[in-house]
């Protein structure tokens, strides 16, 4: 029955049709109602150890976003302008270096608006540096006990079973030097293999340069738009102009609020493309002006900022158009144009579906811009004219988050214990908000944790585990030990490329100890292979987050990740498989 429901499970989670977190709780569900998994177990998953510790970082790493680390990074990342490689190998090193400490999304999502920055400033393609930086976030992971949920999960089953769980930095030796090699491969040699069209550079302007499509319109005496709102203009063209500014004798307004009223003789200052302008003269009786160059300095001031922007992967904005944000009406600001992969947006912007990755110009007042990065989930993208971390905080959030990993280490307390007392800290002295307290938390994941720990408990009270060994070693034959840990690592890459990494391990790691015990062999290298192997998701684009993160930023498609991915799981096979044994010795 248990693997009758797995195997439904796994299907749909290769389908892809329904979340994760929905097909884990389906399956929980099942194995419950047909009596397989005892009522008073169902939910037990929900208060493990494993699960806990990953709510835990998941707030930690908000906390550090709030502080400002992302700032810290930029500022040590600046000496490498204008070296494309020095500059992958630097924000690969460094999301690698900040997921060991830190959850890897976490990482990846505050060193995309880098990457990207980065590749838009030099004029490079975005591909070149985000599978990269997908890449290293995931490898940085293999170094630390928190580095990534598969290894938390390993440790809490190994406390479960030997009564001690792997140390803080029993990962290291091996998943730091998988990290090491790994970021030096994708950095250094990785990237050329993605496909030449993907990786080519646009050698045009930049991709929100605007300043050809500024113009400046006279409201002439008896206009019909006289009396008219700014955003009653606007709807004339259909939503593809935007008045960015109002001149009224002397006085010069930016970013006009939309109920702003438009008078005879004013002068309009209007962001559209050729054909957008044409269709707003064409509905109006406005009138060109002396043409002169405008440039992105007369559309700021010392209170209107322009400000770019990265759709993030978790933004309300993502699926929606310009025409539907009403980004004016809510927070005063106008949206003047949008990049996608490198490349601005030339067809008609309104009614274009923005996706995570798009890039935005926005225009707007300082406070109101905040207010929108925030309200909208927003990744800021230029140097920052609008600083959204809370810097007086980092060494505050650093000092607690240190002192819960010296805790840890020095065995004062678990680490389920330690990081759930850090965010209670952190909480304390307003470092997280009491709303990021909840928010910040990836709920599906936990709710995917919950579920399958007690599905995969289901799995050993059946016998299951038991049967998938039996059929592992048949594999093997008289190989011997060594080749069953490379078999289980490999088995665990596989799965971990078509369905949630965390599921994977879950899955994995009780079969290990089955492997150690009828093995008779020491169960660490066993449960070390799970935890690689789980981690180890660079075949597709959906066996981790991280990879899903940059799939559309990037402009990859679904087969261009093997090319990269392939040759470094075979490296990480080569270079663990002998480190596992030599440090931890059948």
């Amino acid at each position: 029955m248990v693997f009758a429901v797995l195997a439904l499970a796994l299907a749909m989670f290769i389908w892809g049709r329904f979340r994760y977190d929905l097909i884990a709780l389906l399956a929980l569900l099942v194995v419950v109602l047909t009596g397989v998994l005892p009522a008073d177990q169902a939910f037990a998953g929900f208060a493990h150890p494993a699960v806990i510790t990953v709510a835990a970082v998941l707030v930690i790493s908000r906390a550090l976003q709030n502080a400002g680390i992302v700032d810290v990074v930029i500022r040590l990342l600046s000496p490498l302008r204008g070296r494309m490689i020095l500059q992958l190998v630097g924000q690969t090193v460094a999301v690698a270096v900040l997921s060991a400490f830190m959850n890897n999304i976490g990482a990846m999502a505050l060193m995309l608006p880098v990457a990207l920055r980065n590749a838009y400033r030099e004029g490079y393609s975005p591909a070149i540096a985000l599978m990269p930086l997908a890449f290293g976030s995931i490898l940085g992971g293999m170094s630390t006990l928190i580095g990534t949920p598969p290894n938390i999960i390993i440790s809490t089953f190994r406390a479960e079973s030997l009564g001690e769980g792997f140390s803080m930095f029993a990962f290291a030796p091996v998943g730091g030097t998988v990290a090491l090699l790994g970021v030096l491969f994708v950095a250094l040699v990785g990237w050329r293999l993605i496909p030449a069209e993907r990786v080519q550079a646009d050698t045009g302007d930049s991709p929100l340069d605007i300043s050809d499509y500024i113009t400046e319109l006279r409201v002439p005496e008896d206009s019909k738009v006289a009396g008219r709102s700014i955003d009653e203009i606007e709807k004339l063209a259909d939503d593809e102009a935007v008045i960015v500014g109002l001149v009224r004798g002397k006085s010069r307004r930016l970013a006009p609020r939309g109920h702003s009223e438009v008078r005879a003789g004013d002068l309009l200052v209007v962001e559209a493309d050729p054909e957008g302008l044409k269709e707003l003269i064409g509905a109006t009786d406005l009138e060109l002006e002396e043409a002169r160059e405008l440039e992105h300095g007369d559309l700021r001031s010392d209170e209107v900022v322009m400000f770019e922007a990265i759709v993030g992967a978790a933004s309300a904005l993502v699926g929606k158009s310009p025409a539907t944000i009403r980004l004016r009406d809510r927070h005063g600001l106008n949206l003047l144009a949008v990049a996608r992969q490198g490349r601005r947006i030339q067809r008609r912007l309104s009614h274009t579906r923005l996706r995570s990755g798009d890039v935005l110009l926005l225009q707007g007042g300082e406070e109101r811009m905040k207010e929108a990065l925030s309200e909208f989930g927003l990744l800021p993208l230029a140097e920052r004219d609008v600083n959204i971390g809370r810097p007086q905080h980092l060494l505050l959030a650093s000092g607690i988050f240190v002192a819960a990993i010296v805790t840890v280490v020095s065995g004062l307390l678990p680490v389920h214990i330690a990081f759930a007392t850090a965010v209670a800290a952190l909480a304390l002295f307003s470092v997280v908000r009491r709303d990021e307290l909840y928010t910040a938390i990836d709920w599906p994941v936990i709710v995917l944790l919950g579920a399958m720990i007690p599905v995969g408990t289901a799995l050993e009270l059946t016998g299951g585990t038991a049967l998938l060994a039996d059929g592992l070693l048949a594999l093997t034959g008289d190989f011997g030990p060594v080749w069953v840990i490379v078999l289980l690592m490999v088995v665990t890459m596989m799965l971990s490329d078509v369905i949630n990494n965390n599921a994977t391990a879950v899955l994995m790691a009780p079969l290990a100890f089955d492997l150690a015990g009828r093995l008779e062999v020491n169960a660490d290298p066993l449960l070390m292979a799970v935890a690689i192997g789980a981690s180890c998701a660079f075949l597709t684009p959906i066996g981790h987050q991280s990879n899903t993160l940059v799939f559309e930023p990037g402009g990859y498609r679904f087969g261009d990740y093997w090319r990269m991915g392939l040759p470094l799981e075979i490296m990480i096979v080569i270079v663990s498989v002998p480190l596992l044994l030599l440090i931890f010795p059948l």
